[in-house]
């Protein structure tokens, strides 16, 4: 029972203490290191301060009964099997638990021998539901981070940083500039993430209209305006238990916003039309290309609600900030686009195409450099593309971040700033904090050199 080297930890928890010990010793002599509680308060306390792989619990006791234990354990270790205790006559109660997620019920007297087996056989079965998670999330981790190309400091940083997080609930905030790869980004931290298995839903905030959009969100009941010819659920509850990712959450309305932040303080959501508030269990995650805190100062943004969404923020740094980064993704989509256009010759990037994309600012970030790919595959007619089958947006001669000099012409010294902390950032490759300390700044106050606001 258990594991060879380590007995597995079980809570016995009994009003009657003599039972609890007599249980607890009986597991303990056959293999199990099992623990007597008969206070179900003391019982909530040591499941939060303390591993037990299972709980034994009666159900009937004072104060906290078995089925709030139940639930107090499935809320800090959902896997964690409960069995529960019962006289006959409670029966019924005892079906319920099961229906709550508890493992199994034994019905008062009971052999210790009885017990033992079904703790013994839900140990294990929990053990290998951990083991086979951890494989699937090894599978999915590996598959999800493939699509994720960046060799540079700054998008080191951001995978790390989404790999850290992907299995918390907590909500986080990606921005970045267009077409840096927000919502790729958001889609594999939901991957190798523990719901990963569950559905992962977006929706663009700039997309609807205000009324359109709540609906889209929370639903709608029939009848609740015109053209509701039926009830809906809406996004949210199509997206239980997974990830809903609200792009370009800075263009939503601020009536819009009030009612978001109603969700995230209280898990719950109204659909429109409805008197009633159905709990919900999602991730949510926001993106923007927007500086959230200016379009506070200007009144289009709530600031409760940024606090809200500002647990985690990761901030992708733009393309002509790793442009060590640029071949990588140029062959990781080449060799995409080929898959899609298998009867193009193009086979690989000619030098002069290279160096023509190292040297572009590319102010579309990686759609860009996509877009720019997929037409050298659709357009090229040889095995090497060339530079004429660039867009002639990136052929056009370049306009350097920092010119070699300012000439007779006097620059704000706030341009001078921003132009040359952005240079220093893109030889860094994007890693802010080395950037600061080469520099001598704070982060703050790299922030504010980068920024266009003036008043920043």
């Amino acid at each position: 029972m258990g594991s060879p080297t380590m007995p597995a930890r079980v809570l016995v928890v009994d009003d009657d203490l003599h039972l609890a010990e007599t249980l607890a010793e009986g597991l303990t002599d056959r293999g199990l290191d099992a623990v007597a509680c008969a206070s179900s308060v003391e019982a909530v306390a040591r499941l939060e301060a303390e591993a037990f792989e299972a709980v034994v619990t009666d159900l009937r006791m004072p104060q906290v009964d078995g089925m709030g234990l139940l639930a107090r354990s499935r809320a800090t270790a959902p896997e964690r099997p409960v069995i529960v205790m019962t006289a006959y006559a409670a029966v019924e109660t005892a079906i319920e638990a099961i229906r709550q997620g508890a493992y199994h019920y034994l019905t008062k007297p009971f052999l210790v021998d009885e017990l033992a087996l079904f703790v013994d056989r839900a140990i294990g079965e929990a053990r290998l539901r951990r083991k086979a998670r951890s494989l699937r999330s090894a599978l999915r981790h590996e598959s999800a981070l493939d699509h994720l190309v960046g060799a540079s400091a700054g998008m080191r940083e951001v995978f790390d940083v989404v790999t850290r997080v992907a299995d918390a609930a907590t909500p986080v905030l990606f921005v970045g500039e267009t077409g840096t790869g927000k919502t790729a980004l958001a889609r594999a931290m939901h991957a190798v993430g523990i719901r990963a298995e569950r559905p992962f839903v977006s929706i663009n905030c700039a997309s609807l209209p205000e009324n359109l959009l709540e609906s889209e969100l929370f639903g709608h009941v029939k009848g609740a305006f015109t053209g509701a010819t039926a009830t809906r659920e809406g996004l949210v509850a199509e997206a239980a238990g997974g990830t809903l990712l609200l792009d370009e959450i800075g263009e939503m309305a601020p009536a819009m916003q009030a009612k978001l932040l109603h969700v995230l303080e209280s898990g719950t959501v109204r659909s429109v039309g409805s008197n009633k508030e159905r709990r919900v269990d999602v991730r949510l995650v926001a993106a923007t290309h927007r500086d959230l805190r200016e379009r506070i100062r200007a009144g289009a943004f709530r600031e409760d609600l940024l606090y809200r969404l500002d647990v985690v923020t990761i901030e992708i740094p733009p393309l002509r900030q790793r442009r060590d980064d640029v071949p990588l993704l140029a062959d990781a989509m080449l060799r995409r686009a080929k898959a899609a256009h298998p009867q193009s010759p193009v086979e690989r990037l000619s030098a002069p195409v290279l160096a023509a994309l190292m040297h572009h600012a590319w102010p579309g970030n990686v759609r860009e450099l996509t877009h720019a790919i997929e037409r050298m595959v659709l357009l090229g007619r040889g095995v090497e593309a060339t530079v004429a089958d660039l867009p002639p947006t990136v052929t056009a001669a370049p306009t350097p971040a920092v010119p070699e000099g300012f000439g007779h012409q006097v620059q704000p010294i706030r341009e001078v700033q921003r132009r040359y902390a952005a240079w220093a950032l893109e030889r860094f490759g994007g890693h802010k904090r080395r950037t600061a300390d080469a520099l001598g700044v704070d982060a703050k106050t790299l922030a504010k050199w980068l920024s266009d606001d003036p008043e920043a």
